[in-house]
C-alpha cells in the first residue's frame, strides 16, 4: 500500500522556461534579493525578471518584502524577493550499509524532522520496504501542517545514473542494475530522484551550503570510501559515464596496496577506513575492530599508528591537488565521517596539497566541514528540490 500523501494531487512547478527556473534558483540559493540584483546575477533584463517572478509570487513560491534600509535617497524602498520555504516539503533518504537516514525538509532544504532506521537486510526489496516505512513516518509528520510533500530524493553510494534512476553498481549494498527510482515511486507514491550520495551532498552544498554562489568548487568526502563531487561552470558534473570525480581511484603510489577496484596505490586503498584499519594492524600488530578503534590507537600514541594516518593525509592531499590542477576550483570542501581523524592528518593534507598543486591552483580555498549523515540525507532532499525546480537536471 502506498503511503497517504498530505495532498491529494501532484503539483508541478509553475515555470516553463530555463530563465524562470534560473531566476527562482538564484533567489532560492542566494536570496533575499532585489529584482535589479536578480537581473544582474542571472544576466537578464529587469523586465524579464519581473515576468519570471510574477507567476511564482501568484503560486506562493516567492514573496516580496519591503526593505526599508535599502531605501534610496529619493524614491521608494527596494522590494526584496525571497522563497517561501513553507510552501512545500521534500523527503530525503541516505542509504548506508547498516541504516537509512531520512529527513523532512522545507523548500529551502531546512531539516524539520530526522529519522534513523536500522537496515538488517541489504536486498533491494528489503531496502525499499524500509524506505517506504520511513517515508510514511515522515509524511505523517507533514500531514498536520497541511503543506504538500512534492518529492523524494534517495542517495546511494556507488555508480548511480540519475537520469535513468538506476543504481548500476553499489559495492556497499552489493547491488547491480537496480531501477531504484521507479521502484521507490511505486512504493511511496512520490516523484523520486536517485543520485550518488556524494553528488547529492554536493548539490546541497552548491544550493544551500559552502558552495552557494560559486561556479566552480568540489566536495571531497573521507570515510569508508574517498569520494568527490564536482561543480563546473555552475553544474554538478557526472560525466559521460556517471563516474566523474572518482578521486578515490586516482593512483598516488603505483607500488602501493592493492585496491578493491583492481589497481594499486589508489587514494582509497591508502586512506579509506578499511585500508587504515588494515595498515594499522600491519604496523602495530594490534587488530582494531573498526575505524573508531584504529583512531583510538593512534590517539593513544601506539607506535606506527600515527604514521598510517600521515600517509593517508598525503594520499588525500595528492588527490585534492589532482582536482585543483585539472579543474581549478575556487574552493574544495572536505567532509565525511573520516574527519574524526582530521587532527592526525590535517598537516599532511595541507602540505602535500600545496606541494603538488601547480602554480595558482595552490590558492584554492581548502576548508573542512563536518557533516553528519543527516546532512547527507538533506543532500538527497536537495536533489528532489532540484528536480522539481529544474527539469533540465
Amino acid at each position: 500500500m502506498c503511503p497517504t500523501r498530505p495532498t491529494s494531487q501532484a503539483e508541478t512547478f509553475p515555470v516553463n522556461t530555463p530563465a524562470a527556473a534560473q531566476v527562482f534558483t538564484t533567489v532560492l540559493t542566494q536570496g533575499p534579493l532585489a529584482r535589479l540584483e536578480v537581473a544582474r546575477r542571472v544576466g537578464l533584463s529587469p523586465a524579464a525578471v519581473t515576468k519570471a517572478v510574477r507567476p511564482l509570487i501568484e503560486a506562493g513560491y516567492l514573496v516580496e518584502d519591503v526593505d526599508e534600509e535599502a531605501r534610496p535617497a529619493l524614491g521608494r524602498p527596494a522590494n526584496l524577493v525571497r522563497v517561501d520555504g513553507s510552501r512545500a516539503m521534500f523527503v530525503g533518504a541516505k542509504v548506508t550499509g547498516d541504516e537509512i537516514i531520512g529527513v523532512l525538509t522545507d523548500l529551502c532544504c531546512r531539516i524539520r524532522v530526522a529519522r534513523h532506521v536500522p537496515l538488517s537486510d541489504r536486498a533491494p526489496k528489503a531496502v525499499l520496504a524500509s524506505i517506504a516505512d520511513l517515508v510514511q513516518d515522515l509524511l505523517a509528520e507533514a500531514t498536520g501542517s497541511g503543506v504538500p510533500v512534492l518529492g523524494l530524493g534517495v542517495a546511494v553510494s556507488g555508480d548511480v545514473d540519475r537520469t535513468e534512476g538506476t543504481v548500476r553498481y553499489s559495492p556497499f549494498l552489493e547491488w547491480r542494475d537496480v531501477p531504484l527510482a521507479e521502484l521507490a515511486a511505486m512504493t511511496t507514491g512520490l516523484p523520486v530522484t536517485v543520485d550518488n550520495d556524494v553528488r547529492a551532498l554536493t548539490v546541497a552544498e552548491q544550493w544551500f551550503g559552502a558552495g552557494a554562489g560559486l561556479t566552480d568548487f568540489a566536495v571531497v568526502t573521507v570515510g569508508a570510501g574517498i569520494g568527490c563531487g564536482l561543480v563546473v561552470h555552475g553544474r554538478v558534473v557526472a560525466g559521460a559515464h556517471g563516474v566523474a570525480g572518482e578521486i578515490g581511484h586516482v593512483t598516488v603510489d603505483p607500488n602501493g596496496p592493492l585496491c578493491h577496484c583492481g589497481n594499486r596505490g589508489c587514494v582509497e586503498a591508502i586512506a579509506g577506513e578499511a585500508a587504515i584499519v588494515r595498515q594499522i594492524q600491519e604496523a602495530t600488530g594490534v587488530e582494531p575492530a573498526d575505524a573508531a578503534e584504529a583512531l583510538s590507537l593512534a590517539h593513544r600514541g601506539v607506535a606506527g599508528a600515527r604514521e598510517v594516518y600521515a600517509r593517508a593525509g598525503e594520499a588525500i592531499g595528492r588527490g585534492i591537488a589532482t582536482v585543483a590542477n585539472l579543474l581549478g576550483p575556487e574552493r574544495v570542501v572536505i567532509s565525511g565521517e573520516g574527519l574524526a581523524a582530521y587532527d592526525l592528518f590535517a598537516e599532511q593534507i595541507r602540505d602535500t596539497f600545496v606541494a603538488a598543486a601547480f602554480g595558482s591552483a595552490a590558492q584554492c580555498d581548502v576548508l573542512t566541514r563536518p557533516l553528519p549523515f543527516e546532512e547527507w540525507a538533506r543532500g538527497a532532499a536537495a536533489t528532489a528540490i532540484q528536480s522539481f525546480v529544474r527539469a533540465d537536471t
